[in-house]
């Protein structure tokens, strides 16, 4: 005896398989946006993207620093930013040592404050900050200026911008988002070209 799937089985199966696809699509859309507009090699991206992972592992490995911290780990042409919180400068430097240790990691820029963790109304607010910070981006009018060239990490007020860009594109940059209400401190982490 045969089985036999009504139509409206058949159309949902087919959905069910295609929303994957659709979610491959779009990932990779987003994935070949980033290295059209990026001066880094599809390489180093990739790069970029290894040694975030493997600064995580490292720290979260770590029980002190996994108990005792907010550390976020951003790695930009293997120049690595650690932005966060730490209970103490103890914490602060096993964690810059742990991740300068990582594999094909040229720099790291410690940024750790001591202190207490983030709220969730401060990380609220850096979300919206950076999401303003990449829209007034896009006023820079500077011949070959692309605002998606620049990497903006809000941290409790502090942006930090990372990129590979010309001189006057960073101090462009600079001048647009230290005039953005909110913005407590801006910290260059710029490559010059």
């Amino acid at each position: 005896m045969q089985i036999k799937f009504p139509t409206t089985l058949y159309v949902i199966l087919a959905a069910l398989t295609l929303q994957g696809c659709a979610a491959a699509i779009v990932g990779g859309a987003a994935a070949t946006a980033t290295i059209i507009h990026d001066r880094r090699t599809t390489g180093v991206i990739v790069e970029d993207q290894s040694i975030e992972l493997k600064s995580y592992d490292v720290l979260k490995k770590d029980p002190m620093i996994k108990e005792q911290t907010n550390i976020s780990v951003t790695s930009y042409n293997m120049v690595v930013l650690l932005t966060g919180q730490a209970t103490n400068e103890n914490l602060r430097r096993k964690a810059e040592q742990l991740v300068t240790g990582v594999d094909r990691v040229r720099r790291v820029v410690n940024e750790i404050e001591i202190g207490s963790t983030s709220s969730i109304g401060e990380d609220s607010r850096d979300v919206a900050l950076t999401s303003e910070v990449k829209l007034k981006l896009s006023s820079i009018d500077i011949p070959g200026f692309d605002p998606l060239r620049v990497k903006v990490v809000t941290e409790r007020g502090t942006v930090f911008l990372l990129g590979l860009i010309t001189k006057q594109e960073g101090d462009a940059v600079t001048e647009v988002v230290r005039h953005i209400s909110g913005v407590r401190r801006v910290v260059r982490v710029f490559e010059y070209i």
